[in-house]
């Protein structure tokens, strides 16, 4: 399981907290522009490179619209890893960028 969180309560969230946020977009996706401090984690290598999460941490996923984002969700939210995938994604994302 895991819960999601529109992009207007993801941003306001953002400005006002440190989030952990995952972005599950291909490589050259995020090296296009990324929410700053979000880290790279693609969903076509999320199976071999999951593990390097923490389950102790709550973990915001992001792609472009939300669709990826919500099958990493799902997959990650029956690793027992607590997710909170963005709606929208960063095509409504209204922030900063890097």
């Amino acid at each position: 399981m895991y819960r999601t969180i529109m992009m207007d309560e993801f941003g306001q969230k953002q400005k006002r907290e440190s989030l952990d946020i995952v972005d599950v977009r291909e490589s050259q996706e995020y090296t296009s522009g990324h929410i700053p401090g979000a880290v790279s984690m693609p969903l076509s290598e999320l199976g071999q490179t999951y593990d390097k999460l923490d389950k102790g941490k709550e973990y915001y996923l992001i792609c472009l619209s939300g669709s990826r984002s919500s099958m990493a969700a799902d997959f990650l939210g029956n690793q027992g890893y607590d997710i909170i995938n963005v709606m929208g994604g960063m095509s409504a994302w209204r922030g900063d960028v890097e």
